[in-house]
């Protein structure tokens, strides 16, 4: 099994690392893609028999300024695995499958654009990622550093990424991999999984969402190109719990209330299947850090109600530059605290939270209250 992947060039580093395990072919293709950079394709020949001895120099590699990506937990690929199901529907080019069931509406979490395709001759499948559109924000400046994870499961412990985009929403990968000597009776036994991460050079990576498509469901004979609406990341978030909040703003008096009223189901961080919960409340503006404030401690509580207040001095010029951080925490009295899940209220914030920063703006002086799904 060969398996085609982008580097960064051929440099000293690349080739000290690679050098004791595998034979390397690499190979750069560049086209004009207007001021979007060029199209790269780079590949890596790794030994026969179906398994890389070793990736961590790919996934590893340092390019630019991100060598010190953090590795990420591969429990969503895990439970990934575990939730696909034979009854998956045949997938077209631009096909429209990730719409929510049962009317349930969920957050817009953008979209990825990728082709796939094989060829016979070769014996090689091929992924381009192309670009992504809408992503969401996760930095405190309304943006987001996006890269992608590629898995052709089930082998959950080979990943292959893309470069990070940085300070980028609609990001232009147009990045190139070549799975080469693959026999197609193993393609169609494999499932592509895509995952979009925003990239965090101080703390853990914050998943943006995920697409998933069992290559047997796709017409490999030509390059098919999809545009796919991302799916919230199955790593646990959705059962990170949830928090009620309600938010009052004064213009005249150049302030904002924050009332952490109480939280539901939220994740067991302990041994025993519990928590103890409490919540810190950090007031940004731009990328810094103005004012903290944090509530009691719940001991062994995963329902807590706090119902404590804290008021944050915002003058009315700074609050479309102000951010509102809401960490809900698992105290631990041996080790550091454990982050449950988090929340950003802003004007860039996603969907939910910005229509509660919008409803407390046209309804001053009243609290508002809402429901919010704790995120990682």
């Amino acid at each position: 099994l060969s398996v085609t992947i982008v580097l960064c060039g051929i440099c000293q580093w690349c080739q000290r690392k690679l050098g004791k395990r595998y034979k390397t072919s690499l190979e750069t293709v560049g086209t004009p893609d207007s001021s979007r950079g060029r199209s790269e394709k780079k590949t890596i020949k790794l030994p026969a028999g179906g398994k890389a001895a070793n990736t961590a120099p790919v996934t590893g590699q340092p390019p630019h300024d991100e060598s010190d990506r953090k590795t990420e937990p591969h429990s969503s690929v895990s439970d990934l695995v575990n939730s696909l199901t034979s009854e998956m529907l045949m997938l077209s080019p631009g096909s429209e499958d990730d719409e929510g069931h049962d009317g349930i509406s969920r957050e817009n979490l953008g979209r990825i654009q990728f082709s796939v395709g094989y060829n016979f001759q070769e014996s090689t499948l091929t992924v381009k990622i192309m670009k992504a559109q809408e992503l969401p924000a996760k930095d405190f400046s309304g943006t987001s550093d996006p890269f992608v994870k590629i898995y052709l499961l089930p082998d959950k412990k080979h990943k292959l990424e893309t470069k990070v985009k940085r300070k980028n929403l609609n990001p232009h990968w147009n990045e190139t991999f070549l799975f080469e000597g693959f026999p197609y009776e193993k393609v169609v036994q494999r499932v592509l999984y895509l995952q979009v991460l925003d990239y965090d050079r101080f703390s853990r990576n914050d998943p943006i969402g995920e697409v998933s498509i069992p290559l047997n469901k796709v017409d490999l004979t030509q390059m098919q190109t999809f545009w796919k609406d991302l799916k919230p990341c199955s790593d646990g978030s959705g059962s990170r719990g949830e928090l009620l909040l309600s938010l009052c703003y004064n213009p005249s008096a150049n302030s904002i209330v924050v009332n952490i009223i109480k939280a539901r189901n939220l994740k067991a961080m302990d041994i025993g299947g519990t928590s103890d919960p409490y919540v810190k409340v950090w007031l940004m503006y731009k990328d810094k850090r103005v004012e903290k404030k944090k509530t009691v401690v719940m001991k062994r509580c995963l329902n807590p109600v706090f119902n404590e207040s804290f008021a944050f001095d915002i003058p009315t010029e700074r609050l479309r530059e102000t951010t509102i951080v809401i960490t809900v925490m698992d105290k631990d009295r041996l080790s550091r605290n454990d982050v449950i899940g988090k929340i950003y209220l802003s004007w860039k914030s996603g969907p939910g939270e910005v229509k509660h920063w919008k409803d407390m703006i046209a309804r001053p002086r009243q609290a508002v209250a809402q429901w919010h799904q704790l995120k990682a």
